[in-house]
């Protein structure tokens, strides 16, 4: 047996040192692929793509470019020439502490050039609109950058301005600005994330010093996930529990040195860092301790309470339950910023996997054809076009929800707060649905980090827990609308605001049968959103009725609701952005514009329709009209087909911040790009 293997062995060895003489195959050589730009192969668009452009992006387009081209020109931000293009973004392979360092030399280099010019001083809508743009255009660079930029403008800038009053303004304004302070917020506790009221840090006011004492009394009140904090923060926000002369009176905010002019860290204070994470590795998170630091007591921002010297306590809202949400009002601005750049990062996911796919072969449909390109197969239209179709309408829905905050009246913050909640959750769920089927279409091209997409995930992933849990956040949105509901029955007064004012008349009567023009008419599809929106309300504000009937507190009786909640909340986002939407279409002439954003309109409706089990759940639409829809989806898919590349190069993103397969990705790998 032991020489039968040594034989064998002895034969492979010889066979392959041995080169054998092979008879040339009788196969004829097939051409190689070539790449054929689809800018060459597509039909004209059918719309002025600016026209196009100017919906999408509403404002700033100038400001917009500026930051595409500074990105772009300057070597700080990773330039690569792959393909014959250049192309840029992060380099993922370097260190967490690398990715750090080049966030901040980014940053650095954009303030030089006066990006931040007026973002803390000065005042106005104009102002608060170009911050939003630089935000968008940026964050499809890289989302370390902008997360960064958020927490100090945003977060720490943005309580000092809303927080505190004229003393806090006229010490910490310029210095944010200028980046002489840099800033960042604790608020998140290891032990408390979305329930803000419970955090535990606490703070007590010390009058024979007139000074506030920080006190982390326990491992779980550590503050947790702080941008900003392992490196970098000079200063930040803390929120916690304020105790005058031993009574709590409730959650407020202080600002806090935590470094010193050379940076180290300041007395009584601990700082760790939050480690590697699965993406935003150039944010530098936090965790930070306090053990009886001492601040004046200026340093608490008192627009909504303040302290007497000898430790009065004083506000002007005696209810607490109002003072906490008096305080959580101004960061509504970070949901804002959140929904709107989860959408610019699908546009992004969705400009290369459909460019990708209007180049990219695979199969013949026939012998001695030519390989069916991608977007030509129905299955290819029915997973990226009706995503596209649902970044247009959350673009333009973003696009309300900014208009409406940076012309913000107390009246309408409630408004505001719903409407951001629910388009931060559905915006940023989307996002992630959408980066993952992109990535998938792009096949094994989409596992390559260059080709961003399948990193865009991991980056953008975060938007899903923070700035409040989506579950968490839906079922926020069906409370509020649920007091509404209350609130009208109580008062016998019909409703007002939220787009509710249907619920004042009957319900909406769907036809029996549904044919094609029933399901693209913006009627129809009005009447159905109203009819589930007012249905689930119903059934949610009965549930929770019946429960509290049967002895349940009003927390118990959302609890066992939470199904009834979610749908509710879904189908008032759901309703929200279409109505957004249509109203935009509305206000566009007739035109070839005004008929693909029409397509893109009922293409959202149906495929809204289609998705959410509550239309057939609960008898919305029977399971004909359930088909009907379905038939009428991939219809809708067929006609937008060959405006694919239009739609996608309206997004006004530079090439070079794509994914090089969205361009030609023979090229890109060759072995002389090695």
């Amino acid at each position: 047996m032991a020489s039968d293997t040594i034989t064998r062995r002895t034969q492979h060895l010889t066979r392959h040192l041995t080169p054998t003489t092979t008879t040339p195959s009788p196969l004829t050589t097939s051409p190689c692929l070539a790449y054929t730009s689809p800018d060459l192969t597509s039909p004209p668009p059918p719309f002025p793509l600016s026209s196009m452009r100017s919906l999408l992006d509403h404002h700033d387009i100038e400001s917009r470019n500026w930051i595409f081209n500074l990105i772009i020109q300057s070597p700080l931000f990773n330039h690569r020439i792959i393909g014959g293009r250049r192309f840029v973004s992060p380099d993922y392979n370097q260190s967490m502490e690398q990715q750090r360092e080049m966030t901040m030399r980014r940053i650095e280099y954009l303030a030089e050039r006066g990006v931040f010019k007026g973002w803390m001083v000065g005042e106005g809508r104009s102002v608060e609109m170009r911050k939003f743009a630089v935000f968008e255009s940026a964050g499809m660079f890289d989302h370390s950058l902008v997360i960064k930029l958020g927490v100090h403008f945003f977060l720490w800038g943005g309580a000092i301005k809303f927080f505190g009053t004229k003393r806090h303004h006229d010490k910490w304004l310029q210095p944010t600005e200028d980046f002489r302070v840099k800033g960042c917020f604790a608020m998140t506790e290891l032990g408390h994330g979305s329930n803000v009221r419970g955090i535990e840090t606490v703070t007590t006011y010390d009058s024979s010093t007139e000074e506030f004492v920080v006190n982390t009394p326990c491992e779980s009140a550590q503050k947790y996930w702080i941008g900003g904090a392992a490196k970098h923060a000079t200063h930040t926000i803390v929120f916690s529990q304020l105790y005058i002369k031993g009574e709590n009176q409730g959650v407020h905010a202080f600002i806090v040195q935590i470094r010193d002019d050379a940076v180290n860290v300041c007395p009584n204070i601990r700082i760790a860092d939050c480690g590697h994470k699965i993406g935003l590795n150039g944010v530098d998170n936090g965790r930070i301790w306090f053990d009886n630091v001492r601040i004046p007591r200026e340093n608490l921002l008192n627009s909504v309470a303040d302290i007497t010297p000898d430790g009065q306590y004083i506000s002007a809202i005696k209810d607490p339950d109002q003072r906490f949400a008096a305080f959580l009002a101004p960061l509504t601005s970070g949901r804002v910023n959140i929904a709107v750049s989860a959408v610019y990062e699908s546009k992004v996911g969705l400009a290369t996997a459909i460019r990708y796919s209007l180049s990219r072969r695979a199969f013949s449909i026939a012998p001695n054809e030519p390989e069916v390109l991608l977007l030509d197969y129905p299955s290819h239209q029915r997973r990226l076009l009706p995503l596209l179709a649902k970044t247009y309408a959350m673009s333009v829905a973003g696009n309300y929800l900014k208009s409406i905050y940076v012309q913000r009246t107390p009246e309408a913050n409630k408004t505001i707060h719903i409407l951001s909640s629910a388009f931060k959750a559905t915006m940023t769920w989307h996002n992630m649905r959408t980066l993952q089927e992109c990535r998938e279409a792009c096949g094994g091209q989409g596992l390559k980090t260059e080709n961003l997409v399948g990193q865009l995930k991991s980056e953008y992933d975060v938007q899903s827990t923070f700035e409040g849990d989506n579950n968490v956040l839906m079922q926020q949105i069906s409370k509020a609308l649920l007091a509404e509901y209350l609130a009208v029955q109580i008062k016998k007064k019909p409703f007002k605001g939220l787009w509710l004012e249907h619920m004042n008349g009957p319900a909406p009567v769907i036809p029996s049968r549904l044919a094609s023009y029933h399901l693209r008419s913006n009627h129809v599809q009005t009447d159905l959103f109203y009819l589930r929106e007012r249905d689930l309300l119903s059934r949610f504000a009965a549930d929770v009725s019946e429960h509290l009937k049967l002895g349940k507190s009003k927390e118990q009786a959302f609890f066992v609701s939470h199904q009834l909640a979610e749908d509710l909340g879904r189908a008032f986002a759901d309703k929200a952005i279409f109505l957004a939407f249509k109203e935009a279409e509305e206000k566009v002439p007739a035109s070839s514009l005004k008929d693909v954003l029409s397509l893109l309109r009922s293409l959202y409706a149906l495929v809204i329709l289609e998705e959410d089990a509550a239309f057939l759940r609960y008898g919305y639409l029977s399971t004909e009209n359930a088909a009907a829809v379905r038939q009428e989806v991939s219809k809708l898919c067929t006609e937008l087909r060959p405006h694919a590349l239009a739609l996608v190069s309206s997004f006004g993103i530079p090439d070079a911040f794509l994914g090089p397969i969205a361009f030609d990705w023979i090229a890109a790998n060759t072995w002389s790009s090695l």
